[in-house]
């Protein structure tokens, strides 16, 4: 039976859901019009097809992963800033592995794009951690792709089964963190100086 009440919200919520489950890449118009219970030709009222579902799933998790982050470091500065961001930022990809992948290699069409937005507010998160480190706005760039990699990377590698290895997966990230706090604590000012990082 139909699902009432469709609209975009729901189903890119719905796509959202699906890619979580199945993969990105196993995310089709008529697996999700069959989840919702409709034709596939009943979804192109609320999206344009498969890109425009998944730029739409990317700017939802940017959102949602942009709340989680920012609401983790708030209060904090140093490491506990960025021990809050890094285990927030990991649970969400371990959490919603799918509609994460949808944010990846995604290009805004222009300042005024959804993506933007969201991506900014995401960063932001990331900028309040590195703000309580003192480091210098020449070098925030730097500093903020360095984290996405490694943070990124351990997660999404979690995520694919990538580390087979008998060491305690939970350790490992505890070590990567000490890693980058040692590397950001050389290269600003000590965090007992600076200020608590804020909500973005």
């Amino acid at each position: 039976m139909p699902r009432a009440g469709l609209d975009p919200a729901a189903v890119v919520a719905a796509g959202a859901a699906l890619a979580d489950e199945v993969g990105l890449a196993g995310l089709t118009m008529g697996s999700l019009a069959e989840r919702l219970g409709v034709r596939p030709p009943s979804l192109y009222k609320h999206v344009d097809g498969l890109e425009d579902l998944t730029r739409r799933i990317a700017v939802l998790a940017l959102g949602e992963a942009a709340e989680a982050i920012g609401g983790a470091v708030q209060g904090y500065a140093g490491r506990d800033a960025l021990e809050a961001a890094a285990r927030a930022f990991r649970a969400f990809v371990l959490e919603h592995p799918g509609r994460y992948a949808a944010t990846i290699g995604v290009e805004p069409s222009g300042p005024d794009d959804p993506l933007t937005t969201e991506s900014r507010r995401a960063l932001g998160a990331f900028t309040a951690v590195l703000r309580g480190y003192g480091i210098a706005e020449s070098e925030t760039d730097h500093a903020l792709r360095m984290l996405r990699s490694l943070f990124h990377g351990f997660a999404t590698l979690q995520v694919g089964g990538g580390f087979r290895w008998s060491a305690d997966v939970d350790e490992s990230f505890e070590w990567l963190i000490a890693f980058v706090d040692r590397g950001l604590r050389a290269l600003g000012t000590p965090p007992s100086t600076a200020a608590p990082a804020a909500a973005p």
